[in-house]
């Protein structure tokens, strides 16, 4: 097997020799790829290799990306007034790098405007051209009728140069 680590020349040995170059050292022999021809071990304190490996997923799990899913609800009926204050939030939601997932509540009877609700949706969809691309198109589910928005990707680069 080729041994590797810190004191030691890497070089391919025996088992037995490795084992005992680790037990000199007051260290583990640790098989690193045992799918390699010759597999390859290494010498090192195995405590201090596990904290190493876990550190390494926690940065690994801290710089994944997040996908956070932001919602907004419209009635069928919902008025000139809330529809703007709620298209501006959802501006600021794309802006800031979240996915809007927009739907039409029916309540009662209002079940009965699925027109109204899918017109309403299709119209926000139009408002966010600037700031969205359409997910989903509008899927009656129960008594809601969903529609999932992402935020637009900015151009590499910044904004176009102006002359």
């Amino acid at each position: 097997m080729r041994v590797v680590g810190d004191n030691v020349e890497p070089d391919v040995y025996t088992i037995e020799k490795a084992r005992i170059m680790a037990s000199e050292q007051d260290l583990d022999l640790v098989e690193i790829s045992p799918k390699a021809d010759p597999p390859i071990c290494r010498i090192v304190d195995f405590q201090k290799f596990l904290y190493q490996l876990k550190k390494k997923q926690k940065d690994q799990k801290s710089k994944a990306t997040k996908v956070v899913v932001k919602e907004i609800r419209f009635g069928p009926n919902t008025d000139d007034h809330d529809y703007n204050f709620k298209l501006n939030h959802a501006k600021k939601f794309l802006q800031d790098g979240a996915k809007v997932k927009a739907y039409v509540f029916f309540k009662g009877r209002t079940i009965l405007f699925k027109d109204k609700g899918e017109i309403l949706l299709y119209r926000f969809a139009q408002d966010l051209e600037d700031y969205a691309k359409v997910e989903q198109m509008p899927k009656l589910e129960g008594k809601r009728m969903i529609m999932m928005f992402s935020p637009k990707v900015a151009p590499k680069g910044g904004a176009p140069k102006k002359n």
